[in-house]
Parts: C-alpha cells; structure tokens; sequence
C-alpha cells in the first residue's frame, strides 16, 4: 500500500487532492513522446510506463520554457524523480542550492522546494527573479520560530551566537549570526570559537550536533514533521524484516533513531555513501521520494523505502512548475532591510564552507 501511495502521489495526487484535476492535461504526441524518450530511460526504474504519457508533456513544455524565459530550475532532494531528473539543472540538498543559487548567471530562479528554499535564493540572488510554484508550499520547522523568538534568546544568553538552520524563514536568518545545514552544522558551531552556542530551531539536529562536539549547544524545541515520525522501533523492524540491511538517517530524526543507524548524514551525506560503499539492500529515514531519486543513479542496490511524504514538497508538481514560467507567477520577494541582514548569515556559512574546502 505505501508503495501505491508513494507512486501515486509522483503522478499528482497527495493526499487525496489530485493537482493535475484543476488543470487540462496536456498532449502525448509522439513529437513530445520523441523528445522525452531519453529522459524516460533514465527514470523508467522508477516512473511506471503508464504514468508517462502524464508527466512528458508538462517536462517537454517545462523545458521549452526554461530556453524562453532563461531560467534555471533549483530542485530539492525531496522533490520527486519527474522533476528531479527531468526538468531540473541544480539538485541537491539545502547547502548545494544555496550555494549553487549563488553562482547562477540565469535571469529566472524556479525553486522546486519549499518557501525558505526560495527566500534563500532570493537572499543571494537579489537582483534576480525568484519563483516558486506555490506558495503554501511552507515547512514546518520553519514556522516554529520567528525572528522575535530569536531576539528574546539573544537578550537571555546575550554572549551566545546563534547558529540557524537554513529551513527558517529569511526573517529568523537576519537575526541570526550565521546559518548551517544539517551538512555542515558540526563544523558551522565549531567554526565560532564559542563555549556556548544557539542552535535553531531544529532540536534534533541540534542534540546530534551537542553529542559530536564539546561546545555547550543551546536548542529549540522545533522539528520536522516528516524525520520526527520515525522511531528506533520502526528502524529495528527494518532490520528484522530485512537481514543485512543498511540503515541511513538524516540528523533531524529522534536520537532513538539515530541510535539504531549504521550512518547519520545529510540528504546528501546519505547519496554520497550509496554511491561509494554501494549497499546491497539500504534505508534511507528521510523523506521518501529522496529514495527513488538515489536508486535512478545506483540501480544494483535495492532500496527499502519508508513513505514518509512531505506534503509541503509535494504540493510542487509539473504542471505548477509549467504555470509559474508561463505566467511568472509567484514571485518571491523580502524586505531589503530584512534580505541584507539575513544575506550576511548565509554568506557567512559558505564563506566557512570555502574556508574549510580549501584548508
């Protein structure tokens, strides 16, 4: 059943709303069928032949538009594999975006993530045009705090900096002294030279971040709705059911979790152990569409998949994505007092990326 669901939903139905009911579809015609052919290959281990016809039409059109509008397509790991794979020209998780954000020479930034996925782009891309497809598209971690919660933590621990996550809103970025990903987060908090730091607001990431370093880690008790589902039971039964098995897990989970895992790394720590150490049969505990992305690139390992669906990433879909060049719709925009403040938290974090790449 989670297998159907998982399927079901890359074709445009979450949650039993169907995305593509308020739209026509468009044609599979065997021009479009031709010029898709080869992207198809490269998914069809993961995209059922029937769902096809469906998606080829709007990744046809999507990347006709991209050519028109000089737009580039910034995709999340979460994002499923029809966009992942084929529309998107930068994927990865929230520090590659972010840093790749940086560099683009493209006049239109479509995000294909979340809302604080856009306003990231935004903050380093001021100039530029930034879409995002929808805009309820939100994140739970990220409304769990706001830049007033920030303020009141400075005025308590005045002598802490505050180390904030990426998944905030740009508002609780310019409060803060400098941002981290789950990538990066140990060696963000080490960078300061500080005995005490404030980690936001995700209070899991932040006791595994105290549990890898001495610094005194002062946390807030936010957490994402889909890593904070999964329990060190349910990663047990994995191991029971399936002998031999290799358990990845993305930081943001419950230290039950975390516990029970072979490795703990970032979306992209996780993509990066399959590729090297190649697993014969792995789990990864994240968002479940992170799965299928991984296994259209290493086809010889089996993939045991959790179907916890974030249904923020998935209110992102084709045929949104389409509309939002076509009609430029909806722009994301930040105060500039605000952007300025929260562009020196960003950079900062990839100034110390760069730093620790070249050291």
């Amino acid at each position: 059943m989670q297998k159907s669901l998982h399927k079901i939903a890359g074709a445009g139905i979450i949650l039993g709303v169907t995305t593509l009911e308020r739209e026509p579809l468009l044609p599979y015609t065997d021009q479009v069928a031709k010029a898709t052919a080869p992207l198809y290959e490269r998914v069809a281990s993961v995209i059922p032949e029937a769902e096809w016809p469906v998606h080829a039409p709007y990744i046809a059109a999507i990347n006709e538009w991209k050519s028109r509008r000089r737009a580039v397509i910034l995709a999340h790991n979460y994002q499923t594999p029809e966009i992942y794979h084929c529309v998107a020209d930068i994927v990865g998780d929230s520090l590659a975006l972010a840093a790749e954000a940086a560099k683009t020479d493209a006049d239109i930034i479509v995000v294909a993530g979340v809302h604080f996925m856009a306003e990231t782009a935004k903050i380093l891309n001021p100039s530029k045009t930034v879409l995002i497809p929808d805009v309820k598209a939100g994140c739970s971690l990220a409304e769990s705090i706001t830049g007033g919660d920030v303020r009141l933590l400075r005025q308590r621990y005045p002598d802490a900096p505050i180390v904030t996550y990426v998944n905030t809103s740009a508002d609780v970025k310019a409060e803060s002294d400098i941002c981290c990903t789950s990538a990066n987060a140990v060696a963000i908090v080490e960078s300061l030279g500080a005995k005490r730091v404030i980690m936001i607001p995700d209070q899991y990431l932040a006791n595994y971040v105290a549990s890898q370093t001495d610094v005194d880690i002062v946390s807030w008790k936010g957490s994402c709705e889909v890593h904070e589902r999964f329990t060190g039971a349910e990663i047990r039964s994995y191991r029971s059911g399936h002998p031999g098995i290799v358990v990845l897990a993305h930081p943001e989970c419950p230290p039950d979790v975390l516990a029970e895992a072979d490795f703990v790394g970032s979306t992209t720590g996780m993509a990066q152990y399959v590729h090297r150490q190649r697993p014969s049969k792995v789990v990864m505990v994240t968002e479940c569409s992170m799965s299928d992305n991984v296994a259209v690139e290493c086809p010889d390992v089996e993939f045991v998949r959790p179907c916890n669906l974030c249904p923020h990433m998935k209110r992102i879909t084709l045929p949104k994505i389409l509309t939002s060049l076509e009609a430029m719709q909806f722009e994301v925009t930040i105060d500039p007092s605000v952007q300025e403040r929260a562009r020196r938290a960003v950079t900062r974090m990839l100034d110390v990326g760069r730093a620790l790449t070249r050291a």
